[in-house]
Formats: C-alpha cells, structure tokens, sequence
C-alpha cells in the first residue's frame, strides 16, 4: 500500500463481548496509551512498529501481537508504505472466567511466534464484515484463552501464582462496577459488595483482571462514551451520559486509553462530530 492511502479503521459488527478492527495506518497512527484489555491480533502487510515495555517491536505478517492489559504502547508504520493489521480487544475478565481465576497469561515481548497461538486468534480475525455466530465466537475465545494460558511466561505465571487471591470476590466486585458504571462509587462500596476487605480486593482485582478498580470503571464509562458517540451523541452528551464530569475530563481519558483525540477516532471511524 501507498502513503496515498487514508488512515482508517473499521469496526466488526455484532458482539458484546469483545471488540475487533481492521486498521490502516500510513505512518504515525496512536500515541503512548494504554487500556485495560488485551490487545490481541494479526499486521496483514506492512511493518507495524510500536514500543512496548522499554523496547521498540516489529510485528511482520505471520506472527500474533498479545499486549498485556494496562500495558503503555504506541502505534506506527515501520516503513514508508503504511502497515494494515487486524486486532481483537479482550476483557481479562473473559479470560478468567475460561481459565477459572488463574493469573493472567503473560506473553513476553509483545509478539509471538508461537503456531498454537496463531491458530488460535485467526479464527477471531476473519471474516471483518460480517459478526460471529454467538457459539462460533465462544468457542474462539476458549480455544484463545487456553493457548494464551500454554504459551504465556511461565516464571511468571508461576510468581503470580503463589499469591493468594479470591476470584469469586473479585468477580462480585467487577459486576457491582457495571451495575453502577456513572455513580460515584467507592472502595468501600465494592468491598461491602464483595465480602472481602478492601486492600486484599484491591490487590485482587489487579491481579485477575489487570488494571485497579477505579481504572477499570473509567474504562467502561469510555467503551460506553464510544458506544454513544457512534450512535451520533454529542461529545459533551456523551461524556455527561457516561459519567464523567464534563467533556474535557473525558477527553483526556480518551486519549490516555486509545491514543487518539475522540475526534480524530470519530473521523477514522467515518463520523463526523455533531455541533455541541
């Protein structure tokens, strides 16, 4: 592909549990962020350059990226011809409840090239166009879980795992959050909610689902501020429906999360933003 090319991505249509694109990118495409889900997939054609965790990756067609949760990374073309990808974005929550409350699987460096773990996200990264039927996409993401779970580090997942952490707690207090997403809930709430102290769930909560407590519902409240956005809300709408105080908090979490402005997504996505 050219630099003639416009940035774009395109969403796949029809799940709820998990997000998947389709990008390209001619040259700079996200600055330094970072979300609280793993970012798993595929670069087509082109070399997808990013720095992840103190070094610069390359990822070439033929390997998987799998980006840890809460992770900082950036995004952009290694050459001067654009780089095309696909990507899934998975809630650990998810994988924990395939792999029963084990600590998160860790791929080290940012790429695989491990064939178990290709196999296993291709499935996820076809047929863009079009949704997944529902038991297709479940049985996807079980075979993804366990791979991640067989080519991840073991040292340290073996570190992880001689902590003691209550997953049912932990699991309570995750779904409080997303019963009250835009309330101004507290520690307290989610250990009164939980049944566990709130240090220990909030140790917890780090360790199954890879982010904090109050990261965690910051992200839900974006995932909805994009939601909102999609179906033609204002931003200020959209940010005041979420929960966030006003536009300009909101817009900074944005970037922070995604590494674009809410309007440069919004145009990538093909949307125009509607007058304030």
């Amino acid at each position: 592909m050219s630099k003639k090319n416009t940035d774009w991505i395109r969403q796949a249509p029809g799940s709820d549990r998990l997000e998947r694109i389709e990008a390209y990118f001619s040259g700079n495409a996200y600055a330094m962020h970072k979300h609280d889900t793993y970012a798993i997939g595929s670069t087509l054609a082109g070399v997808q350059s990013f720095a992840y965790r103190g070094s610069k990756c390359n990822s070439l067609p033929g390997g998987t990226i799998v980006l840890h949760p809460d992770e900082a990374h950036d995004g952009q073309a290694g050459t001067g011809d654009g780089f095309h990808y696909r990507m899934i974005y998975v809630e650990p929550a998810l994988i924990q409840q395939i792999l029963g409350g084990q600590a998160l699987p860790f791929i080290r460096n940012g790429i695989s090239t491990d064939p178990r773990l290709f196999a296993a996200t291709l499935p996820l990264l076809q047929a863009m166009d079009k949704p997944m039927d529902a038991l297709e996409e479940q049985d996807a993401l079980f075979d993804l879980a366990h791979a991640m779970h067989t080519c991840s580090d073991k040292l340290a997942g073996a570190a992880a795992s001689k902590l003691h952490f209550d997953y049912q707690a932990a699991e309570r207090a995750r779904e409080y959050i997303h019963s009250a997403m835009t309330d101004n809930i507290t520690l307290d709430e989610l250990a009164d909610h939980s049944g566990r102290d709130r240090w220990s769930l909030s140790r917890d909560f780090r360790l199954l689902f890879g982010t904090s407590p109050y990261r965690y519902l910051t992200m839900r409240r974006l995932d909805l501020v994009k939601s909102l956005l999609m179906q033609g809300y204002t931003l200020v709408n959209a940010a005041l429906a979420a929960g966030f105080s006003d536009q300009s908090h909101m817009s900074k979490h944005f970037s922070k999360a995604f590494g674009l402005t809410p309007l440069r997504w919004l145009n990538m996505h093909g949307k125009a933003s509607r007058p304030e």
